[in-house]
């Protein structure tokens, strides 16, 4: 070999040397190198009470709901969530705990979901114990007759505002002489001319503003939660908000018949009598839209300190309602019924980043949120959830991961601290709702109903028992029974 080859040939392996080098430590450094940790999310966790899917992201022309509007605007608006249970305490422990009401053993009012599981850790409190500074402000946990615990102190970092208290308690607080009643009261209703901050909801959202700027300043990620009372009775909202709706405009239910071949465990003793022309309906009706737009205001003004602090693109805003409401319809007034109407809830979530609004379709539960939040926010995965996490409907909306949805109510409608005679199981399908009434000492199905939603939506008719839905009645008895097994 020519001496020019051989300095050719030293050279090229000195190069090849120094490059295989150079790779093995770059190789090494990516090796050793600690992964970054992404920045932890901010939850604004926002409750509202006894609010169906009566929005105007949800479709409906009537009611005056901009601010929430504009939060579906840029979240995802989940068009078919369900509740577990048509009562506030019952939905409400089961939400956040991620456990089922038959799990927590809590179907009533009085019982605290820790009588039966002291040592369950709810979603505030997971947050808490890796590392958030959680706060709640208004009502989150239900708050009546439940004085030993008011609320769950354990699950924040400091006590709560304006949490414990009763619905009846919301009365006009105004210095000097408090103006007069505008509205005859049939129903339950107020109009009265005073400022947002004479109600509850308009205590709660500046106290709620004044939280956000305080968390702002801290240097740990915070979950707040936000719990307003409206639109639950009493229907007293400040008279702006009245004023936004012509009563001879605002339109009635359509349906105020008991559905045919009704059961009478499907019904409450909460009836509605009056024709379509009362004035109690009237009047109900008035005061319960602008209890919402009240609502939505206060909302409104949350949201937008959430953006005069820059969070926004940090924060992940959660939406929803505990459990859905009549008014009239079925001939019923309130809820803790298995029908559509006391089920059905608006659910919302709008995560950093997103700029234009999804929808999905798909069947989904509140028992989703616990695992949603955590999945969001990078936390680790409690074990012996019940629910399932929403974030592959959060990537693509068009999936589905669920097929059916469990909502239940006993029988008496409040049992005060007994266990139950009886038990509603309703399941919700794509087509259907399916309602087992159930002996909750045997587990004997005692009646049912079956509604077919693709001819009959308002479910004015059980069709159980009909040659046509036999083979889908069949079906829907087998998957209930599975899904309450699991629930269990």
């Amino acid at each position: 070999m020519c001496m020019n080859h051989q300095r050719l040939l030293r050279w090229l392996l000195s190069w090849s040397l120094l490059l295989f080098i150079a790779i093995l430590k770059k190789t090494e450094s990516l090796a050793t190198e600690p992964e970054v940790p992404q920045r932890p999310k901010n939850v604004l966790f926002i409750a509202v009470d006894d609010l169906r899917v009566e929005l105007g992201c949800y479709g409906d022309e009537h009611v005056r709901s901009p601010n929430i509007d504009q939060l579906a605007s840029r979240g995802t608006l989940f068009e078919r969530a369900y509740c577990q249970q048509t009562v506030c305490n019952p939905s409400r422990a089961s939400l956040l705990t991620g456990k089922s009401p038959d799990q927590l053993q809590v179907w009533d009012l009085p019982t605290h979901f820790r009588v039966h599981t002291p040592d369950v850790v709810t979603l505030p409190q997971h947050f808490k114990i890796h590392g958030y500074h959680t706060q709640c402000v208004g009502k989150i946990f239900h708050n009546w007759r439940q004085d030993k615990w008011k609320g769950d102190p354990v699950s924040w970092s400091v006590p709560s505002r304006l949490h414990y208290n009763s619905h009846g308690n919301d009365k006009p607080q105004v210095d000097g002489e408090l103006p007069p009643n505008l509205v005859s009261g049939l129903g339950g209703t107020e109009c009265r001319d005073v400022s947002d901050e004479a109600y509850f909801d308009g205590r709660v959202a500046m106290l709620a503003s004044q939280t956000l700027r305080e968390c702002a300043a801290r240097e740990i990620p915070f979950f707040l939660a936000v719990g307003f009372w409206k639109p639950h009775t009493p229907f007293n909202a400040p008279k702006k908000y009245w004023d936004l709706y012509e009563r001879s405009q605002i339109p009635l239910p359509r349906h105020l018949k008991l559905p045919k071949g009704v059961p009478e465990l499907a019904m409450t003793s909460a009836r509605y009598r009056g024709g379509e022309d009362s004035d109690f309906l009237k009047e109900m009706h008035h005061g319960h839209l602008a209890a919402i737009s009240y609502l939505d205001q206060q909302v409104g003004k949350v949201l937008r300190t959430l953006d005069e602090l820059s969070l926004r693109e940090n924060t992940v805003v959660v939406l929803f309602s505990d459990h859905g409401l009549h008014l009239g319809e079925h001939g019923l007034t309130r809820k803790t019924t298995a029908f559509e109407l006391d089920a059905h809830v608006p659910l919302i979530i709008a995560c950093p980043g997103q700029v234009e609004q999804q929808s999905v379709s798909d069947l989904v539960e509140l028992l989703d949120l616990f695992p949603t939040l955590t999945a969001l926010c990078h936390l680790p995965y409690p074990v012996g959830l019940a629910g399932e996490s929403l974030m592959p409907l959060l990537k693509n909306p068009g999936l589905s991961i669920k097929k059916i949805a469990l909502t239940q109510t006993p029988r008496p409608n409040y049992p005060r601290g007994k266990r139950p005679a009886h038990m509603g199981y309703s399941m919700r399908t794509d087509g259907f709702r399916y309602t087992e009434w159930r002996n909750f000492q045997t587990d004997q199905v005692v009646s049912r109903e079956l509604y077919d939603h693709s001819e009959d939506p308002l479910e004015t008719e059980n069709v159980v028992g009909s040659r046509l839905h036999a083979a889908n009645q069949k079906k829907l008895a087998k998957q209930i029974q599975e899904l309450i097994e699991s629930r269990r």
